[in-house]
């Protein structure tokens, strides 16, 4: 009884993979970035994505693909700058006032992601991965600016995980939705240096595979 069950899933392993049709196929991708970074009084920024991939197809349900993207991220808003004491001779006493200011950063990266991809059917699909983002260039504008030096850009290099949602047309053309959220420290607030921003990115996008019909 054992070996033919042993048989059989033999025999139906090798039939699917006789008919699974393993293909690859490059594409590009593009969207808007929604992002902020996490335990942070500074709200979110709306900035792009752009990049390339290689999808290998596996089989019906399942396809690798390995993603090159160019993305800009950060965050923007009020935030707390520390204090200031002033002297008052009359009273003989100082008087603390809590500074506020505005920071927009900008981060630029260059990101890889390996993405693997879990159709529902031939239009539904769940996407999730790692992925490894090299910062390129970053722009921090403080106002006041003598509380610039404050204010920095984190680890060069993020880790962390995407995952997300995609609906694809049979002429190549997907819709997709993302959620990136880094692992690292990205942002640098000395005024809260016990605290570590890392990045979340919500991610609203187009892709296009060639060489589908």
């Amino acid at each position: 009884m054992r070996k033919i069950i042993l048989v059989t899933l033999i025999l139906l392993i090798s039939i699917t993979t006789v008919h699974a049709q393993v293909t690859f196929r490059p594409g590009i991708h593009a969207g808007v970035n929604i992002s902020k970074f996490t335990d942070s009084q500074l709200n979110s920024k709306t900035d792009f994505y752009i990049g390339g991939f290689g999808a290998l197809k596996l089989s019906k349900f399942y396809t690798i693909q390995e993603e090159i993207t160019y993305s800009r991220q950060g965050a923007k808003g009020t935030t707390s700058m520390g204090t200031t004491d002033t002297y008052s001779p009359q009273t003989n006493s100082y008087t603390t006032t809590y500074d506020n200011g505005t920071v927009d950063a900008s981060l630029q990266y260059l990101s890889t992601v390996t993405i693997n991809k879990f159709n529902f059917n031939e239009s539904f699909y769940a996407l999730a991965g790692p992925f490894l983002d090299l910062l390129i260039a970053d722009d921090i504008k403080v106002d006041p600016k003598v509380k610039e030096s404050n204010f920095n850009k984190g680890d060069d290099i993020d880790l962390g995980i995407v995952g997300g949602l995609g609906y694809g047309l049979k002429n190549g053309i997907a819709f997709e939705a993302r959620v990136k959220k880094g692992f690292t420290n990205a942002f640098t607030n000395y005024y809260a240096d016990a605290t570590k921003n890392n990045n979340v990115v919500f991610q609203f996008g187009v892709a296009y595979t060639f060489g589908k019909k």
